[in-house]
């Protein structure tokens, strides 16, 4: 598709933004970015009535205050994620490694990798999900992420070119089919996001916080038609800005009911992530309308808040 001249301004404001930052550190650029897109939240008022009516159905013995400095700082969250990754994809891997804590839990990758089989890695929009697949392909473990295509080419090329400097091998999602299972045979980590609803994907409902929410079942697909394990991966920030690497197993329990079975894996993904949400709320994308798709029989207590 040709670019059109609103593609190229918002290439251009892009291009810009993340020039004028560079000229910073990491950290600071992180920050300044941040502070940049908390303005999104006030006073421009950017998806703020979605973010905070699903922060208060999530948690709903949270006072307003609280669901207020959540969304401030999942605000603040967007523009860290979108900036780190430009910035430390002009370094080297251990310039990304320095900017993590050491991770107890990396072990669970490397022990998934000792059965000699690809591992599919599966996370959500927590933390910084640009830099989880990153760490894995700054340890020494090719990852190949699944990415949705973007509505401008030229955004949608200069985020991939992003990627792959930070190490990783990225497909787009029409690619999926094709090259998840040639990745999987080579002995290769391939990641999934699975908490937003993508129009022709396949997908499952599964209760998040309580609510059915269509939840994209690549993951669990791929992992019970060959047998590979499948792990959990996040970059979350710690309080002294720097990020920690965590990994869990999702078992993977082969009944015979493929169905069921592919319903039960992304419910206890899901399960997973809602514990990693309910430690760190503040660094989830609140902004995607979680609950937007559900089932037609959904009662009106649990519909999209």
């Amino acid at each position: 598709m040709a670019p059109t001249l609103v593609h190229r301004l918002e290439y251009g404001a892009l291009r810009l933004f993340s020039g004028a930052l560079s000229l910073f550190d990491v950290r600071t650029a992180s920050r300044a970015a941040g502070a940049f897109t908390q303005l999104g939240y006030s006073p421009l008022g950017i998806r703020r009535g979605v973010t905070e009516r699903q922060i208060a159905a999530a948690f709903p013995k949270w006072r307003p205050e609280r669901v207020a400095e959540t969304a401030r700082e999942s605000y603040r969250n967007l523009g860290r994620v979108a900036i780190e990754a430009t910035l430390l994809s002009r370094g080297t891997p251990q310039d990304l490694l320095a900017l993590f804590r050491p991770s107890p839990s990396w072990s669970v990758v490397e022990a998934a990798l000792t059965r000699g089989k690809g591992v599919i890695l599966v996370a959500g929009h927590l933390g910084n999900w640009e830099l989880s697949g990153a760490y894995v392909a700054a340890k020494g473990v090719p990852v190949h992420p699944i990415a949705r295509g973007m509505s401008n080419p030229l955004s949608d090329a200069y985020f991939r070119r992003t990627r792959e400097r930070l190490g990783m091998h990225i497909m787009h999602d029409q690619e999926a089919v094709r090259r998840v299972p040639r990745a999987l045979r080579q002995g290769h980590t391939v990641g999934f996001l699975s908490d937003q609803a993508t129009v022709g994907l396949a997908s499952t409902f599964i209760p998040f916080f309580g609510r059915p929410a269509k939840t994209p079942r690549g993951a669990a697909v791929f992992a019970l038609r060959g047998d590979y394990p499948v792990v959990m991966i996040h970059a979350v920030r710690q309080p002294d800005e720097r990020y920690e690497f965590i990994a869990e197993d999702i078992p993977v329990l082969d009944t015979g009911d493929r169905e069921q079975d592919v319903d039960d894996v992304m419910q206890r993904f899901t399960w997973a992530l809602e514990r990693m949400v309910t430690k760190y709320p503040g660094q989830y994308f609140w902004q995607h309308r979680r609950w937007k798709h559900q089932p037609a029989d959904t009662p009106p207590e649990l519909r999209e808040p």
